[in-house]
């Protein structure tokens, strides 16, 4: 290579044949030997983050089907429209699992001894939305903790996981509001 005269460096260039030599790995499917995360911890995580959002639908659809009383139809309704989104975040998560060659953990008898958020049985609408807050908060902070450990390493799964973080803080103030 001839360094750029004007600058000194070397310009860029991508190894075109060695890429498409690596690329006929077929079996690692999107994962390619760029790669730099740790494939079996970020699954092991992206598995715990996942019995976390399972468990989250769950406690709002409970919350969602038993709220009761005057003026509960707003609060309901915002329960229903978070255990929407919290499957939607599982079906991301479980998604990345499997382009990352893992197996997505559906597994319902260990489902809560997984998650970092628990699940909730409370009769009483202001408790149930506590208790969504606090799942909120769990999530958040654990999908923050998840983001750093990644780092640089899995751009891809760290971007999802920003993203969905963004939406548990979305809820986490849409439940605070409710409690005001």
């Amino acid at each position: 290579m001839t360094k750029n005269d004007n600058t000194g460096v070397e310009p860029f260039h991508i190894d075109v044949a060695a890429i498409r030599a690596a690329a006929r790995k077929l079996d690692d499917g999107p994962v390619t030997e760029g790669y730099q995360g740790n494939r079996e911890e970020i699954v092991a995580m992206l598995n715990d983050a996942l019995a976390t959002e399972l468990l989250c639908i769950l406690r709002y659809k409970r919350h969602y089907f038993t709220a009761s009383g005057p003026g509960t139809e707003s609060v309901k309704a915002e329960f229903l429209e978070h255990a929407g989104e919290e499957e939607q975040h599982a079906d991301r998560i479980a998604e990345r699992i499997v382009q990352l060659n893992g197996e997505p953990d559906f597994n319902p008898a260990i489902l809560t001894s997984r998650s970092h958020a628990e699940y909730d049985a409370s009769t009483d609408v202001r408790e149930m939305i506590k208790a969504d807050l606090v799942a909120e908060r769990v999530a958040i902070e654990s999908y923050r903790q998840m983001i750093a450990r990644i780092g640089d390493s899995d751009p891809t799964t760290r971007q999802m996981l920003v993203e969905i973080m963004g939406a548990e803080e979305e809820h986490a103030d849409d439940l605070r509001d409710l409690l005001q």
